[in-house]
């Protein structure tokens, strides 16, 4: 056998960071202790009353016992195995009431962390100088070691046998506190891992995250792309008529212009989010009110657009009129990247919902053979806040033409 294994768990960093893990809990268990060797007493002192010392044990009980229960000596506790332990607990999670089993878990980790802390600090204040104190003396210092003294079948002359010993103490300590080490590292999951509900309240609580993200990916997508669409079509317009129609050229700056301010108020509301500022509510997000100025922007960019709105727009609860806005403004901006031609677009506000449908033509087929529109991530965020708001879409194409359909319910949001 490899002597280097046999001596890697004594040198191993983890081996102490597990012995500092040990001696926390003996920490904690000091009070115990110095409690039970106050009771102890009480009890065998005969001048005691009984009487009063019992009813001083009560109390004394409740506040020994109460803390092991707590969630936050659970938190605690699992801070100190992710730091000390390397064990990938999951933090817990904020507000959330522990159930009697988790509680009883985490109870009876607390009690075995600080029994074995207890333990542990014990061998250290009386074998370890024990073992100090052979060592010393076969090198021939005075360990302060009676002649007369007796170590079990051994006295203080045989020094050879009471060095070995104390070499023996201090390895065999190590090798427990790798031992225990191990074993905490093996039963923490069990004991201090999340219950059922724990669980699931952390994938709540992390589908929340990613929905949260996927919206704000969303709208980042729809604006900006949106905003980048226009500028190039402007700019690239511009650029062919630079010389012979320099009033055009400067409509297109302007629109590229109110364009990129637009983009930047929306970027900086999706930022204000992300970085949880509480500044974002300062930027009013568009709804289908702004609907106007968005046909006029993409006309401007140099896509005919022709449009119909039937029924009130103001009819349209905010979150439904907000998303609305954003499946039309990415429509729009399909439309303008991939398709050919005028678009159709055609808003209807009926009682019970909101529909939308853009109409407009296929490009033509390139050597791979027919190309439709609609590529990348810009139908996927369309079907997101459709699929969200409980509607329904279709998109695909009708004859020579791409259509979009989209019907939002508007009787039971708010």
């Amino acid at each position: 056998m490899d002597p280097r294994a046999l001596l890697r768990p004594l040198v191993a960093g983890s081996t102490w960071r597990r012995g500092v893990f040990l001696l926390l809990g003996g920490v904690l268990a000091l009070p115990y202790g110095v409690l039970a060797v106050a009771f102890a007493q009480l009890f065998g002192n005969p001048g005691a009353p009984r009487p009063v010392v019992l009813v001083l044990l009560v109390p004394a009980a409740v506040i020994a016992v109460v803390p092991v229960f707590l969630g936050g000596s659970r938190a605690l506790e699992i801070a100190a195995v992710r730091g000390l332990l390397g064990v990938d607990l999951p933090e817990p999670v904020p507000g959330r009431r522990l159930d009697r089993e988790t509680r009883l878990r985490a109870a009876l980790w607390i009690g075995l962390h600080l029994v074995s802390g207890a333990l542990l600090v014990a061998a250290l204040f009386s074998a370890v100088p024990m073992a100090l104190a052979f060592l010393a003396a076969q090198a021939g210092l005075d360990a302060g070691i009676p002649v007369d003294e007796r170590f079990g079948p051994f006295d203080a002359g045989d020094s050879g046998w009471l060095t070995l010993i104390g070499v023996l103490v201090l390895v065999g300590l190590g090798y427990a506190v790798a031992g225990l080490g191990a074993l905490a590292v093996s039963m923490a999951p069990v004991l201090l891992g999340p219950a059922l509900a724990e669980r699931i309240a952390a994938l709540e609580a992390r589908t929340a995250r990613l929905a949260e993200r996927n919206r704000l990916a969303r709208e980042l997508h729809d604006s900006v792309g949106h905003a980048l669409t226009v500028a190039t079509l402007q700019a690239g317009a511009a650029r062919e008529v630079l010389d012979r129609d320099p009033e055009f050229v400067r409509r297109a700056l302007t629109a590229i212009e109110e364009t990129g301010r637009r983009a930047m108020d929306d970027l900086d509301h999706v930022l204000g989010l992300l970085r949880e500022t509480g500044d974002s509510s300062v930027v009013p997000q568009r709804t289908l009110a702004d609907l106007p100025r968005l046909v006029a922007d993409t006309r401007s960019a140099g896509q005919p657009v022709r449009s119909a709105v039937r029924g009130s727009l103001a009819a349209v609860p905010p979150v439904v009129s907000r998303e609305g806005y954003r499946i039309v403004q990415e429509g729009l901006t399909n439309a303008a990247r991939h398709g050919r031609g005028p678009v159709t677009l055609r808003v209807d506000v009926p009682a019970d919902g909101l529909e939308i449908e853009m109409v407009n033509g296929l490009p033509e087929a390139g050597p791979g053979g027919a190309a439709e529109p609609g590529g990348g991530r810009g139908l996927v965020g369309m079907r997101e806040r459709v699929l969200l708001l409980g509607g329904g879409m279709t998109a695909g194409p009708d004859g020579d033409r791409w259509r979009v359909r989209v019907r939002l319910p508007i009787g039971s949001v708010g």
